[in-house]
């Protein structure tokens, strides 16, 4: 569909620019109920300023002793088919989290309650080992970091993200990592081990290298110069690693794919990859009502390339799709990675992770063999 023939709804005066009406360091403005609850409330601005007084939102973290922690899915676009989430929701705030809609599942509002009421798994090694240990099981890399991420601020004080890597450590279990953190190099003395054995790779997302930009669209995340050094000191100790731009926004983040791409390579990534913006139900609210607070003028703008590339709505869910976009602008997106990764030398060759090293783990509840 042109561009030019998306006409989108009349839209409220914007926001004054800056941070958070509920705080620094918070991406989402908005606070919505979800879509599961029988009643909502709305912010209303009575002229007397009381918005202007409503207390900055603490983070709020609770336990949850989970039942089982290794998720399954069956979709045919990406390219694992388990995954372990050690905590529910995430304080670095991205404003563009496809994953904030997970909260209305349990109550809570996609919005802000997603980065500042966060729930922590603190039997999840325990849980793994486990689940790992089950008669029949079959080893795959699992994949951490795919929903939220498990190196977040409260990662510092649970741990939890370590003790599951001394889970698959000892197990010689292959494993896929994705974050936003510089935290991760805290692990190198077990990640490094694991990688002699083939038995890890590490992924690092940049939006973009503009510090401005990142700290309003992901407050709480690593800086993109911290997330480069990461790169470069889990290559220096000899992990494989890869670069994700992503998301790309159009006209907001996606002129710098190729530097990006550039910078990842020089910090010693030999693989990369890209996702499209996702703007799942309760996202495009709080994405809108981010580009109004921070980007005004590029509101239209952005959200009519959105939408060339989402058949004409801010989001296409199809298997296939939702990652690139359709069209002429999300294809130009595709030959501009393409054309960088080749002359950077990305992506190469791609090394499966080991399964044949797997050993059962014997304890944690698992029941012995008789034999």
């Amino acid at each position: 569909m042109p561009i030019a023939d998306i006409q989108l709804p009349n839209q409220p005066p914007p926001p004054a620019p800056g941070d958070s009406p509920r705080g620094k360091g918070r991406g989402a403005g908005l606070n919505m109920a979800g879509r599961f609850e029988r009643e909502s409330q709305d912010a209303f601005d009575d002229g007397w300023g009381t918005l202007d007084t409503l207390p900055d939102l603490k983070t709020e973290v609770q336990e949850e002793r989970a039942r089982s922690i290794i998720t399954r899915n069956a979709s045919p676009d990406i390219s694992f088919d388990r995954s372990v989430n050690p905590y529910r929701g995430c304080e670095h705030g991205c404003v563009y989290c496809f994953a904030r809609p997970s909260h209305a599942y349990v109550g809570l509002s996609p919005g802000l309650d997603f980065e500042t009421r966060l729930t922590v798994k603190p039997n999840a090694p325990e849980l793994l080992e486990r689940e790992l240990g089950k008669p029949g099981y079959q080893p795959r890399s699992i994949a951490i970091g795919t929903n939220t991420d498990p190196y977040q601020p409260i990662e510092r004080q649970h741990q939890v993200m370590r003790g599951i890597l001394e889970v698959l450590s000892r197990c010689n279990h292959p494993v896929g990592i994705v974050t936003k953190s510089a935290l991760i190099l805290r692990d190198l003395d077990l990640l490094a081990p694991m990688a002699e054995r083939g038995l890890v790779k590490v992924a690092l997302s940049v939006t973009t290298l503009d510090r401005k930009l990142a700290r309003t669209l992901e407050p709480r995340a690593a800086t993109p110069g911290r997330r480069l050094d990461a790169l470069r000191g889990l290559s220096d100790a000899g992990i494989p690693t890869a670069v994700m731009v992503a998301p790309v926004i159009p006209a907001l983040t996606d002129a710098e794919m190729e530097r990006i791409l550039e910078a990842g390579q020089e910090a010693g990534a030999s693989a990369a990859g890209y996702i499209l913006l996702r703007l799942p139900i309760e996202v495009s609210p709080l994405f809108r009502d981010w580009l109004l607070r921070h980007r005004p003028d590029s509101y239209r703008h952005v959200m009519n390339l959105i939408r060339s590339m989402r058949g004409g709505k801010d989001y296409d869910a199809q298997w296939n799709k939702r990652m690139r976009g359709e069209g002429p602008y999300a294809e130009q997106l595709a030959k501009r990675f393409s054309l960088a990764s080749k002359r950077l030398g990305l992506n190469r060759r791609r090394q499966p992770l080991r399964t044949d090293l797997f050993s059962p783990p014997r304890s944690g509840g698992v029941q012995l063999a008789l034999f």
